[in-house]
């Protein structure tokens, strides 16, 4: 028997504007909240942190004391996600408030659109004194200093864990600066630096570090190298035993590509030393937060700042046959998500409703006393963590558009609730899936051709599609390929032999008898 799946809390409009139609305003007006007091904000965010690799979580093996002491003294977000899983787009989503296909950067490569307007703009102009310290990654050549922020050190790209050669700068404030060494301890050093400096002023302050860690070729400082030796062991669900009898096609191809176990980034690279790596490259990350932590405190500021953790998206060592991020299974979407404000929220809290990186500009206008722009898709999860009643999402859109650089990948488009997920798939003859989480977290069973959920798949289908009319969604937005085709097979492994179909797609007699 199924469940009754509940309509979207949400408007759910089906006027579709042109493809190119900004959302964005023409201006900058804030509404201050009659009485509100505006709070310092602290907003720090990795890349590739998966949403279980905490400490508090049970991990069987990697540590994250300072981290920890965020979930003890404030709040878990426990059902967090991103609208896309992929560094820029997620991180245009945290910065704009809107989902992918109306903020529009798509992609790792092109620069974000030039009327495009960000959360730092309106906190600026209410009177905070603003810094984005590190990774920005929209446009994979440029680290120039973004509208919104009073003080910007930040990279080309994906940045570099050590100085690639003798020489190599950063960009502070339009100058260049030499890397001189480990670029998360260096990262972790200028933002406690930059804090120091707002002790006596009369300005509120937000401060966005956005770190390079963890995100591939994980490099841990040396330091932490070896912490984790003989401690590692992959997730389950990545032997290809555990596919179900209805899963994609692509997915089971996907393997053999460069963003699958049997051949992942084109090379016989261990994934479980690959993981290590990746969990000892957290270290740094983790002893940052607990620098900041005690900044703040020496500050006197310490009770009365919001503190946010996230990753930018999640990470897969195996799920699957897949490593990397980019579809909308569960170790890719769904990242970590902490926060505390002792003044305000209480300690040891879990929140369960499904929140998104679209909600963190909304969050934090709410910590700034002021009302969110109307064009803004989320919503402040601050009433959440205060355990007040309010109307929430029962469902969000998650999109990823294909890359000609990574054609393993297909252009997906999928709903997540809270028991159902719903993966529908643009220009490919394959499967669609459905997933009870609930009953099936790991993803294995596809429902989609059970008829016990045809009319759960109908409405899914229905609300999916509402959203993506808003504001061009139904528009695929394409950009030019940049770089190199990561499109090769590994014949050793099977690569030169395709996936079968899906059983419920293949037919054993024709399914109509009157054609002529």
């Amino acid at each position: 028997m199924q469940t009754k799946l509940p309509l979207w809390s949400g408007a759910l409009a089906t006027l579709a504007l042109p493809a190119q139609a900004s959302v964005f305003p023409d201006s900058i007006e804030i509404t201050p909240v009659p009485g509100a007091k505006p709070h310092n904000i602290v907003f720090i965010l990795t890349d590739d942190h998966r949403y279980d690799a905490m400490g508090f979580m049970g991990h069987p093996f990697i540590q994250t004391p300072h981290l920890d002491s965020i979930a003890a003294e404030g709040v878990h977000l426990e059902n967090a996600f991103v609208t896309t899983s992929l560094c820029s787009p997620s991180r245009a989503s945290i910065l704009t408030g809107l989902y992918t296909h109306k903020h529009r950067v798509i992609d790792n490569q092109r620069e974000e659109p030039e009327d495009i307007v960000y959360f730092a703009e309106y906190l600026q102009k209410a009177g905070y004194t603003t810094a984005l310290m590190g990774k920005w990654h929209m446009g994979e050549e440029s680290d120039h200093p973004r509208k919104g922020f009073n003080h910007w050190l930040s990279f080309e790209g994906q940045g570099h864990y050590y100085p690639p050669y003798e020489g190599y700068t950063l960009n502070l404030n339009g100058e260049r600066l030499e890397q001189k060494g480990y670029i998360t301890d260096e990262l972790n050093q200028y933002a406690v630096e930059w804090l120091k400096q707002q002790k006596d002023s009369d300005q509120p302050f937000m401060l966005y570090l956005s770190h390079k860690a963890v995100h591939a070729d994980f490099t841990p400082a040396e330091r932490h190298k070896g912490m984790y030796d003989g401690k590692v062991t992959l997730p389950a669900n990545h032997k290809p035993v555990d596919y179900g009898p209805n899963s994609p096609r692509w997915l089971r191809d996907q393997r053999n590509s460069w963003h699958g176990m049997d051949f992942p980034y084109h090379s016989e690279v261990d994934i479980t030393t690959y993981y290590q790596n990746y969990a000892e490259a957290f270290a740094s990350v983790d002893e940052g937060i607990g620098m900041i932590k005690q900044t703040l405190k020496e500050m006197g500021v310490y009770e009365d700042t919001l503190i946010i953790y996230m990753g930018d998206n999640g990470f897969m060592f195996g799920e699957h046959g897949l490593i990397d991020k980019r579809v909308a299974y569960e170790p890719s979407i769904r990242v970590p998500m902490l926060m505390q404000w002792p003044s305000q929220v209480e300690g040891a809290q879990v929140v369960s409703e499904v929140v998104a990186n679209i909600d963190i500009a909304p969050t934090l206008f709410e910590a700034a006393g002021l009302e969110p722009p109307a064009h803004m898709d989320g919503q402040s999860f601050i009433p959440l963590a205060q355990g007040k009643e309010i109307q929430w999402r029962d469902y969000f859109l998650y999109v990823y558009y294909w890359e000609k650089n990574f054609p393993q990948s297909p252009t997906v488009f999928s709903l997540r609730g809270d028991r159902f997920k719903y993966t529908t798939y643009y220009g490919l003859w394959d499967t669609d899936e459905l997933y009870d989480l609930k009953k099936d977290p790991r993803e294995t069973n596809n429902l989609i051709a059970d008829p016990d959920y045809a009319d759960t798949i109908e409405e899914m289908k229905d609300a999916l599609f509402a959203l993506l009319a808003e504001a061009g969604g139904m528009e695929i937005p394409m950009n030019k390929p940049h770089g190199w085709d990561r499109n090769k097979r590994y014949r050793a492994r099977g690569g030169d032999q395709a996936a079968d179909f899906p059983a419920h797609m293949v037919l054993d007699k024709p399914e109509r008898d009157n054609a002529h």
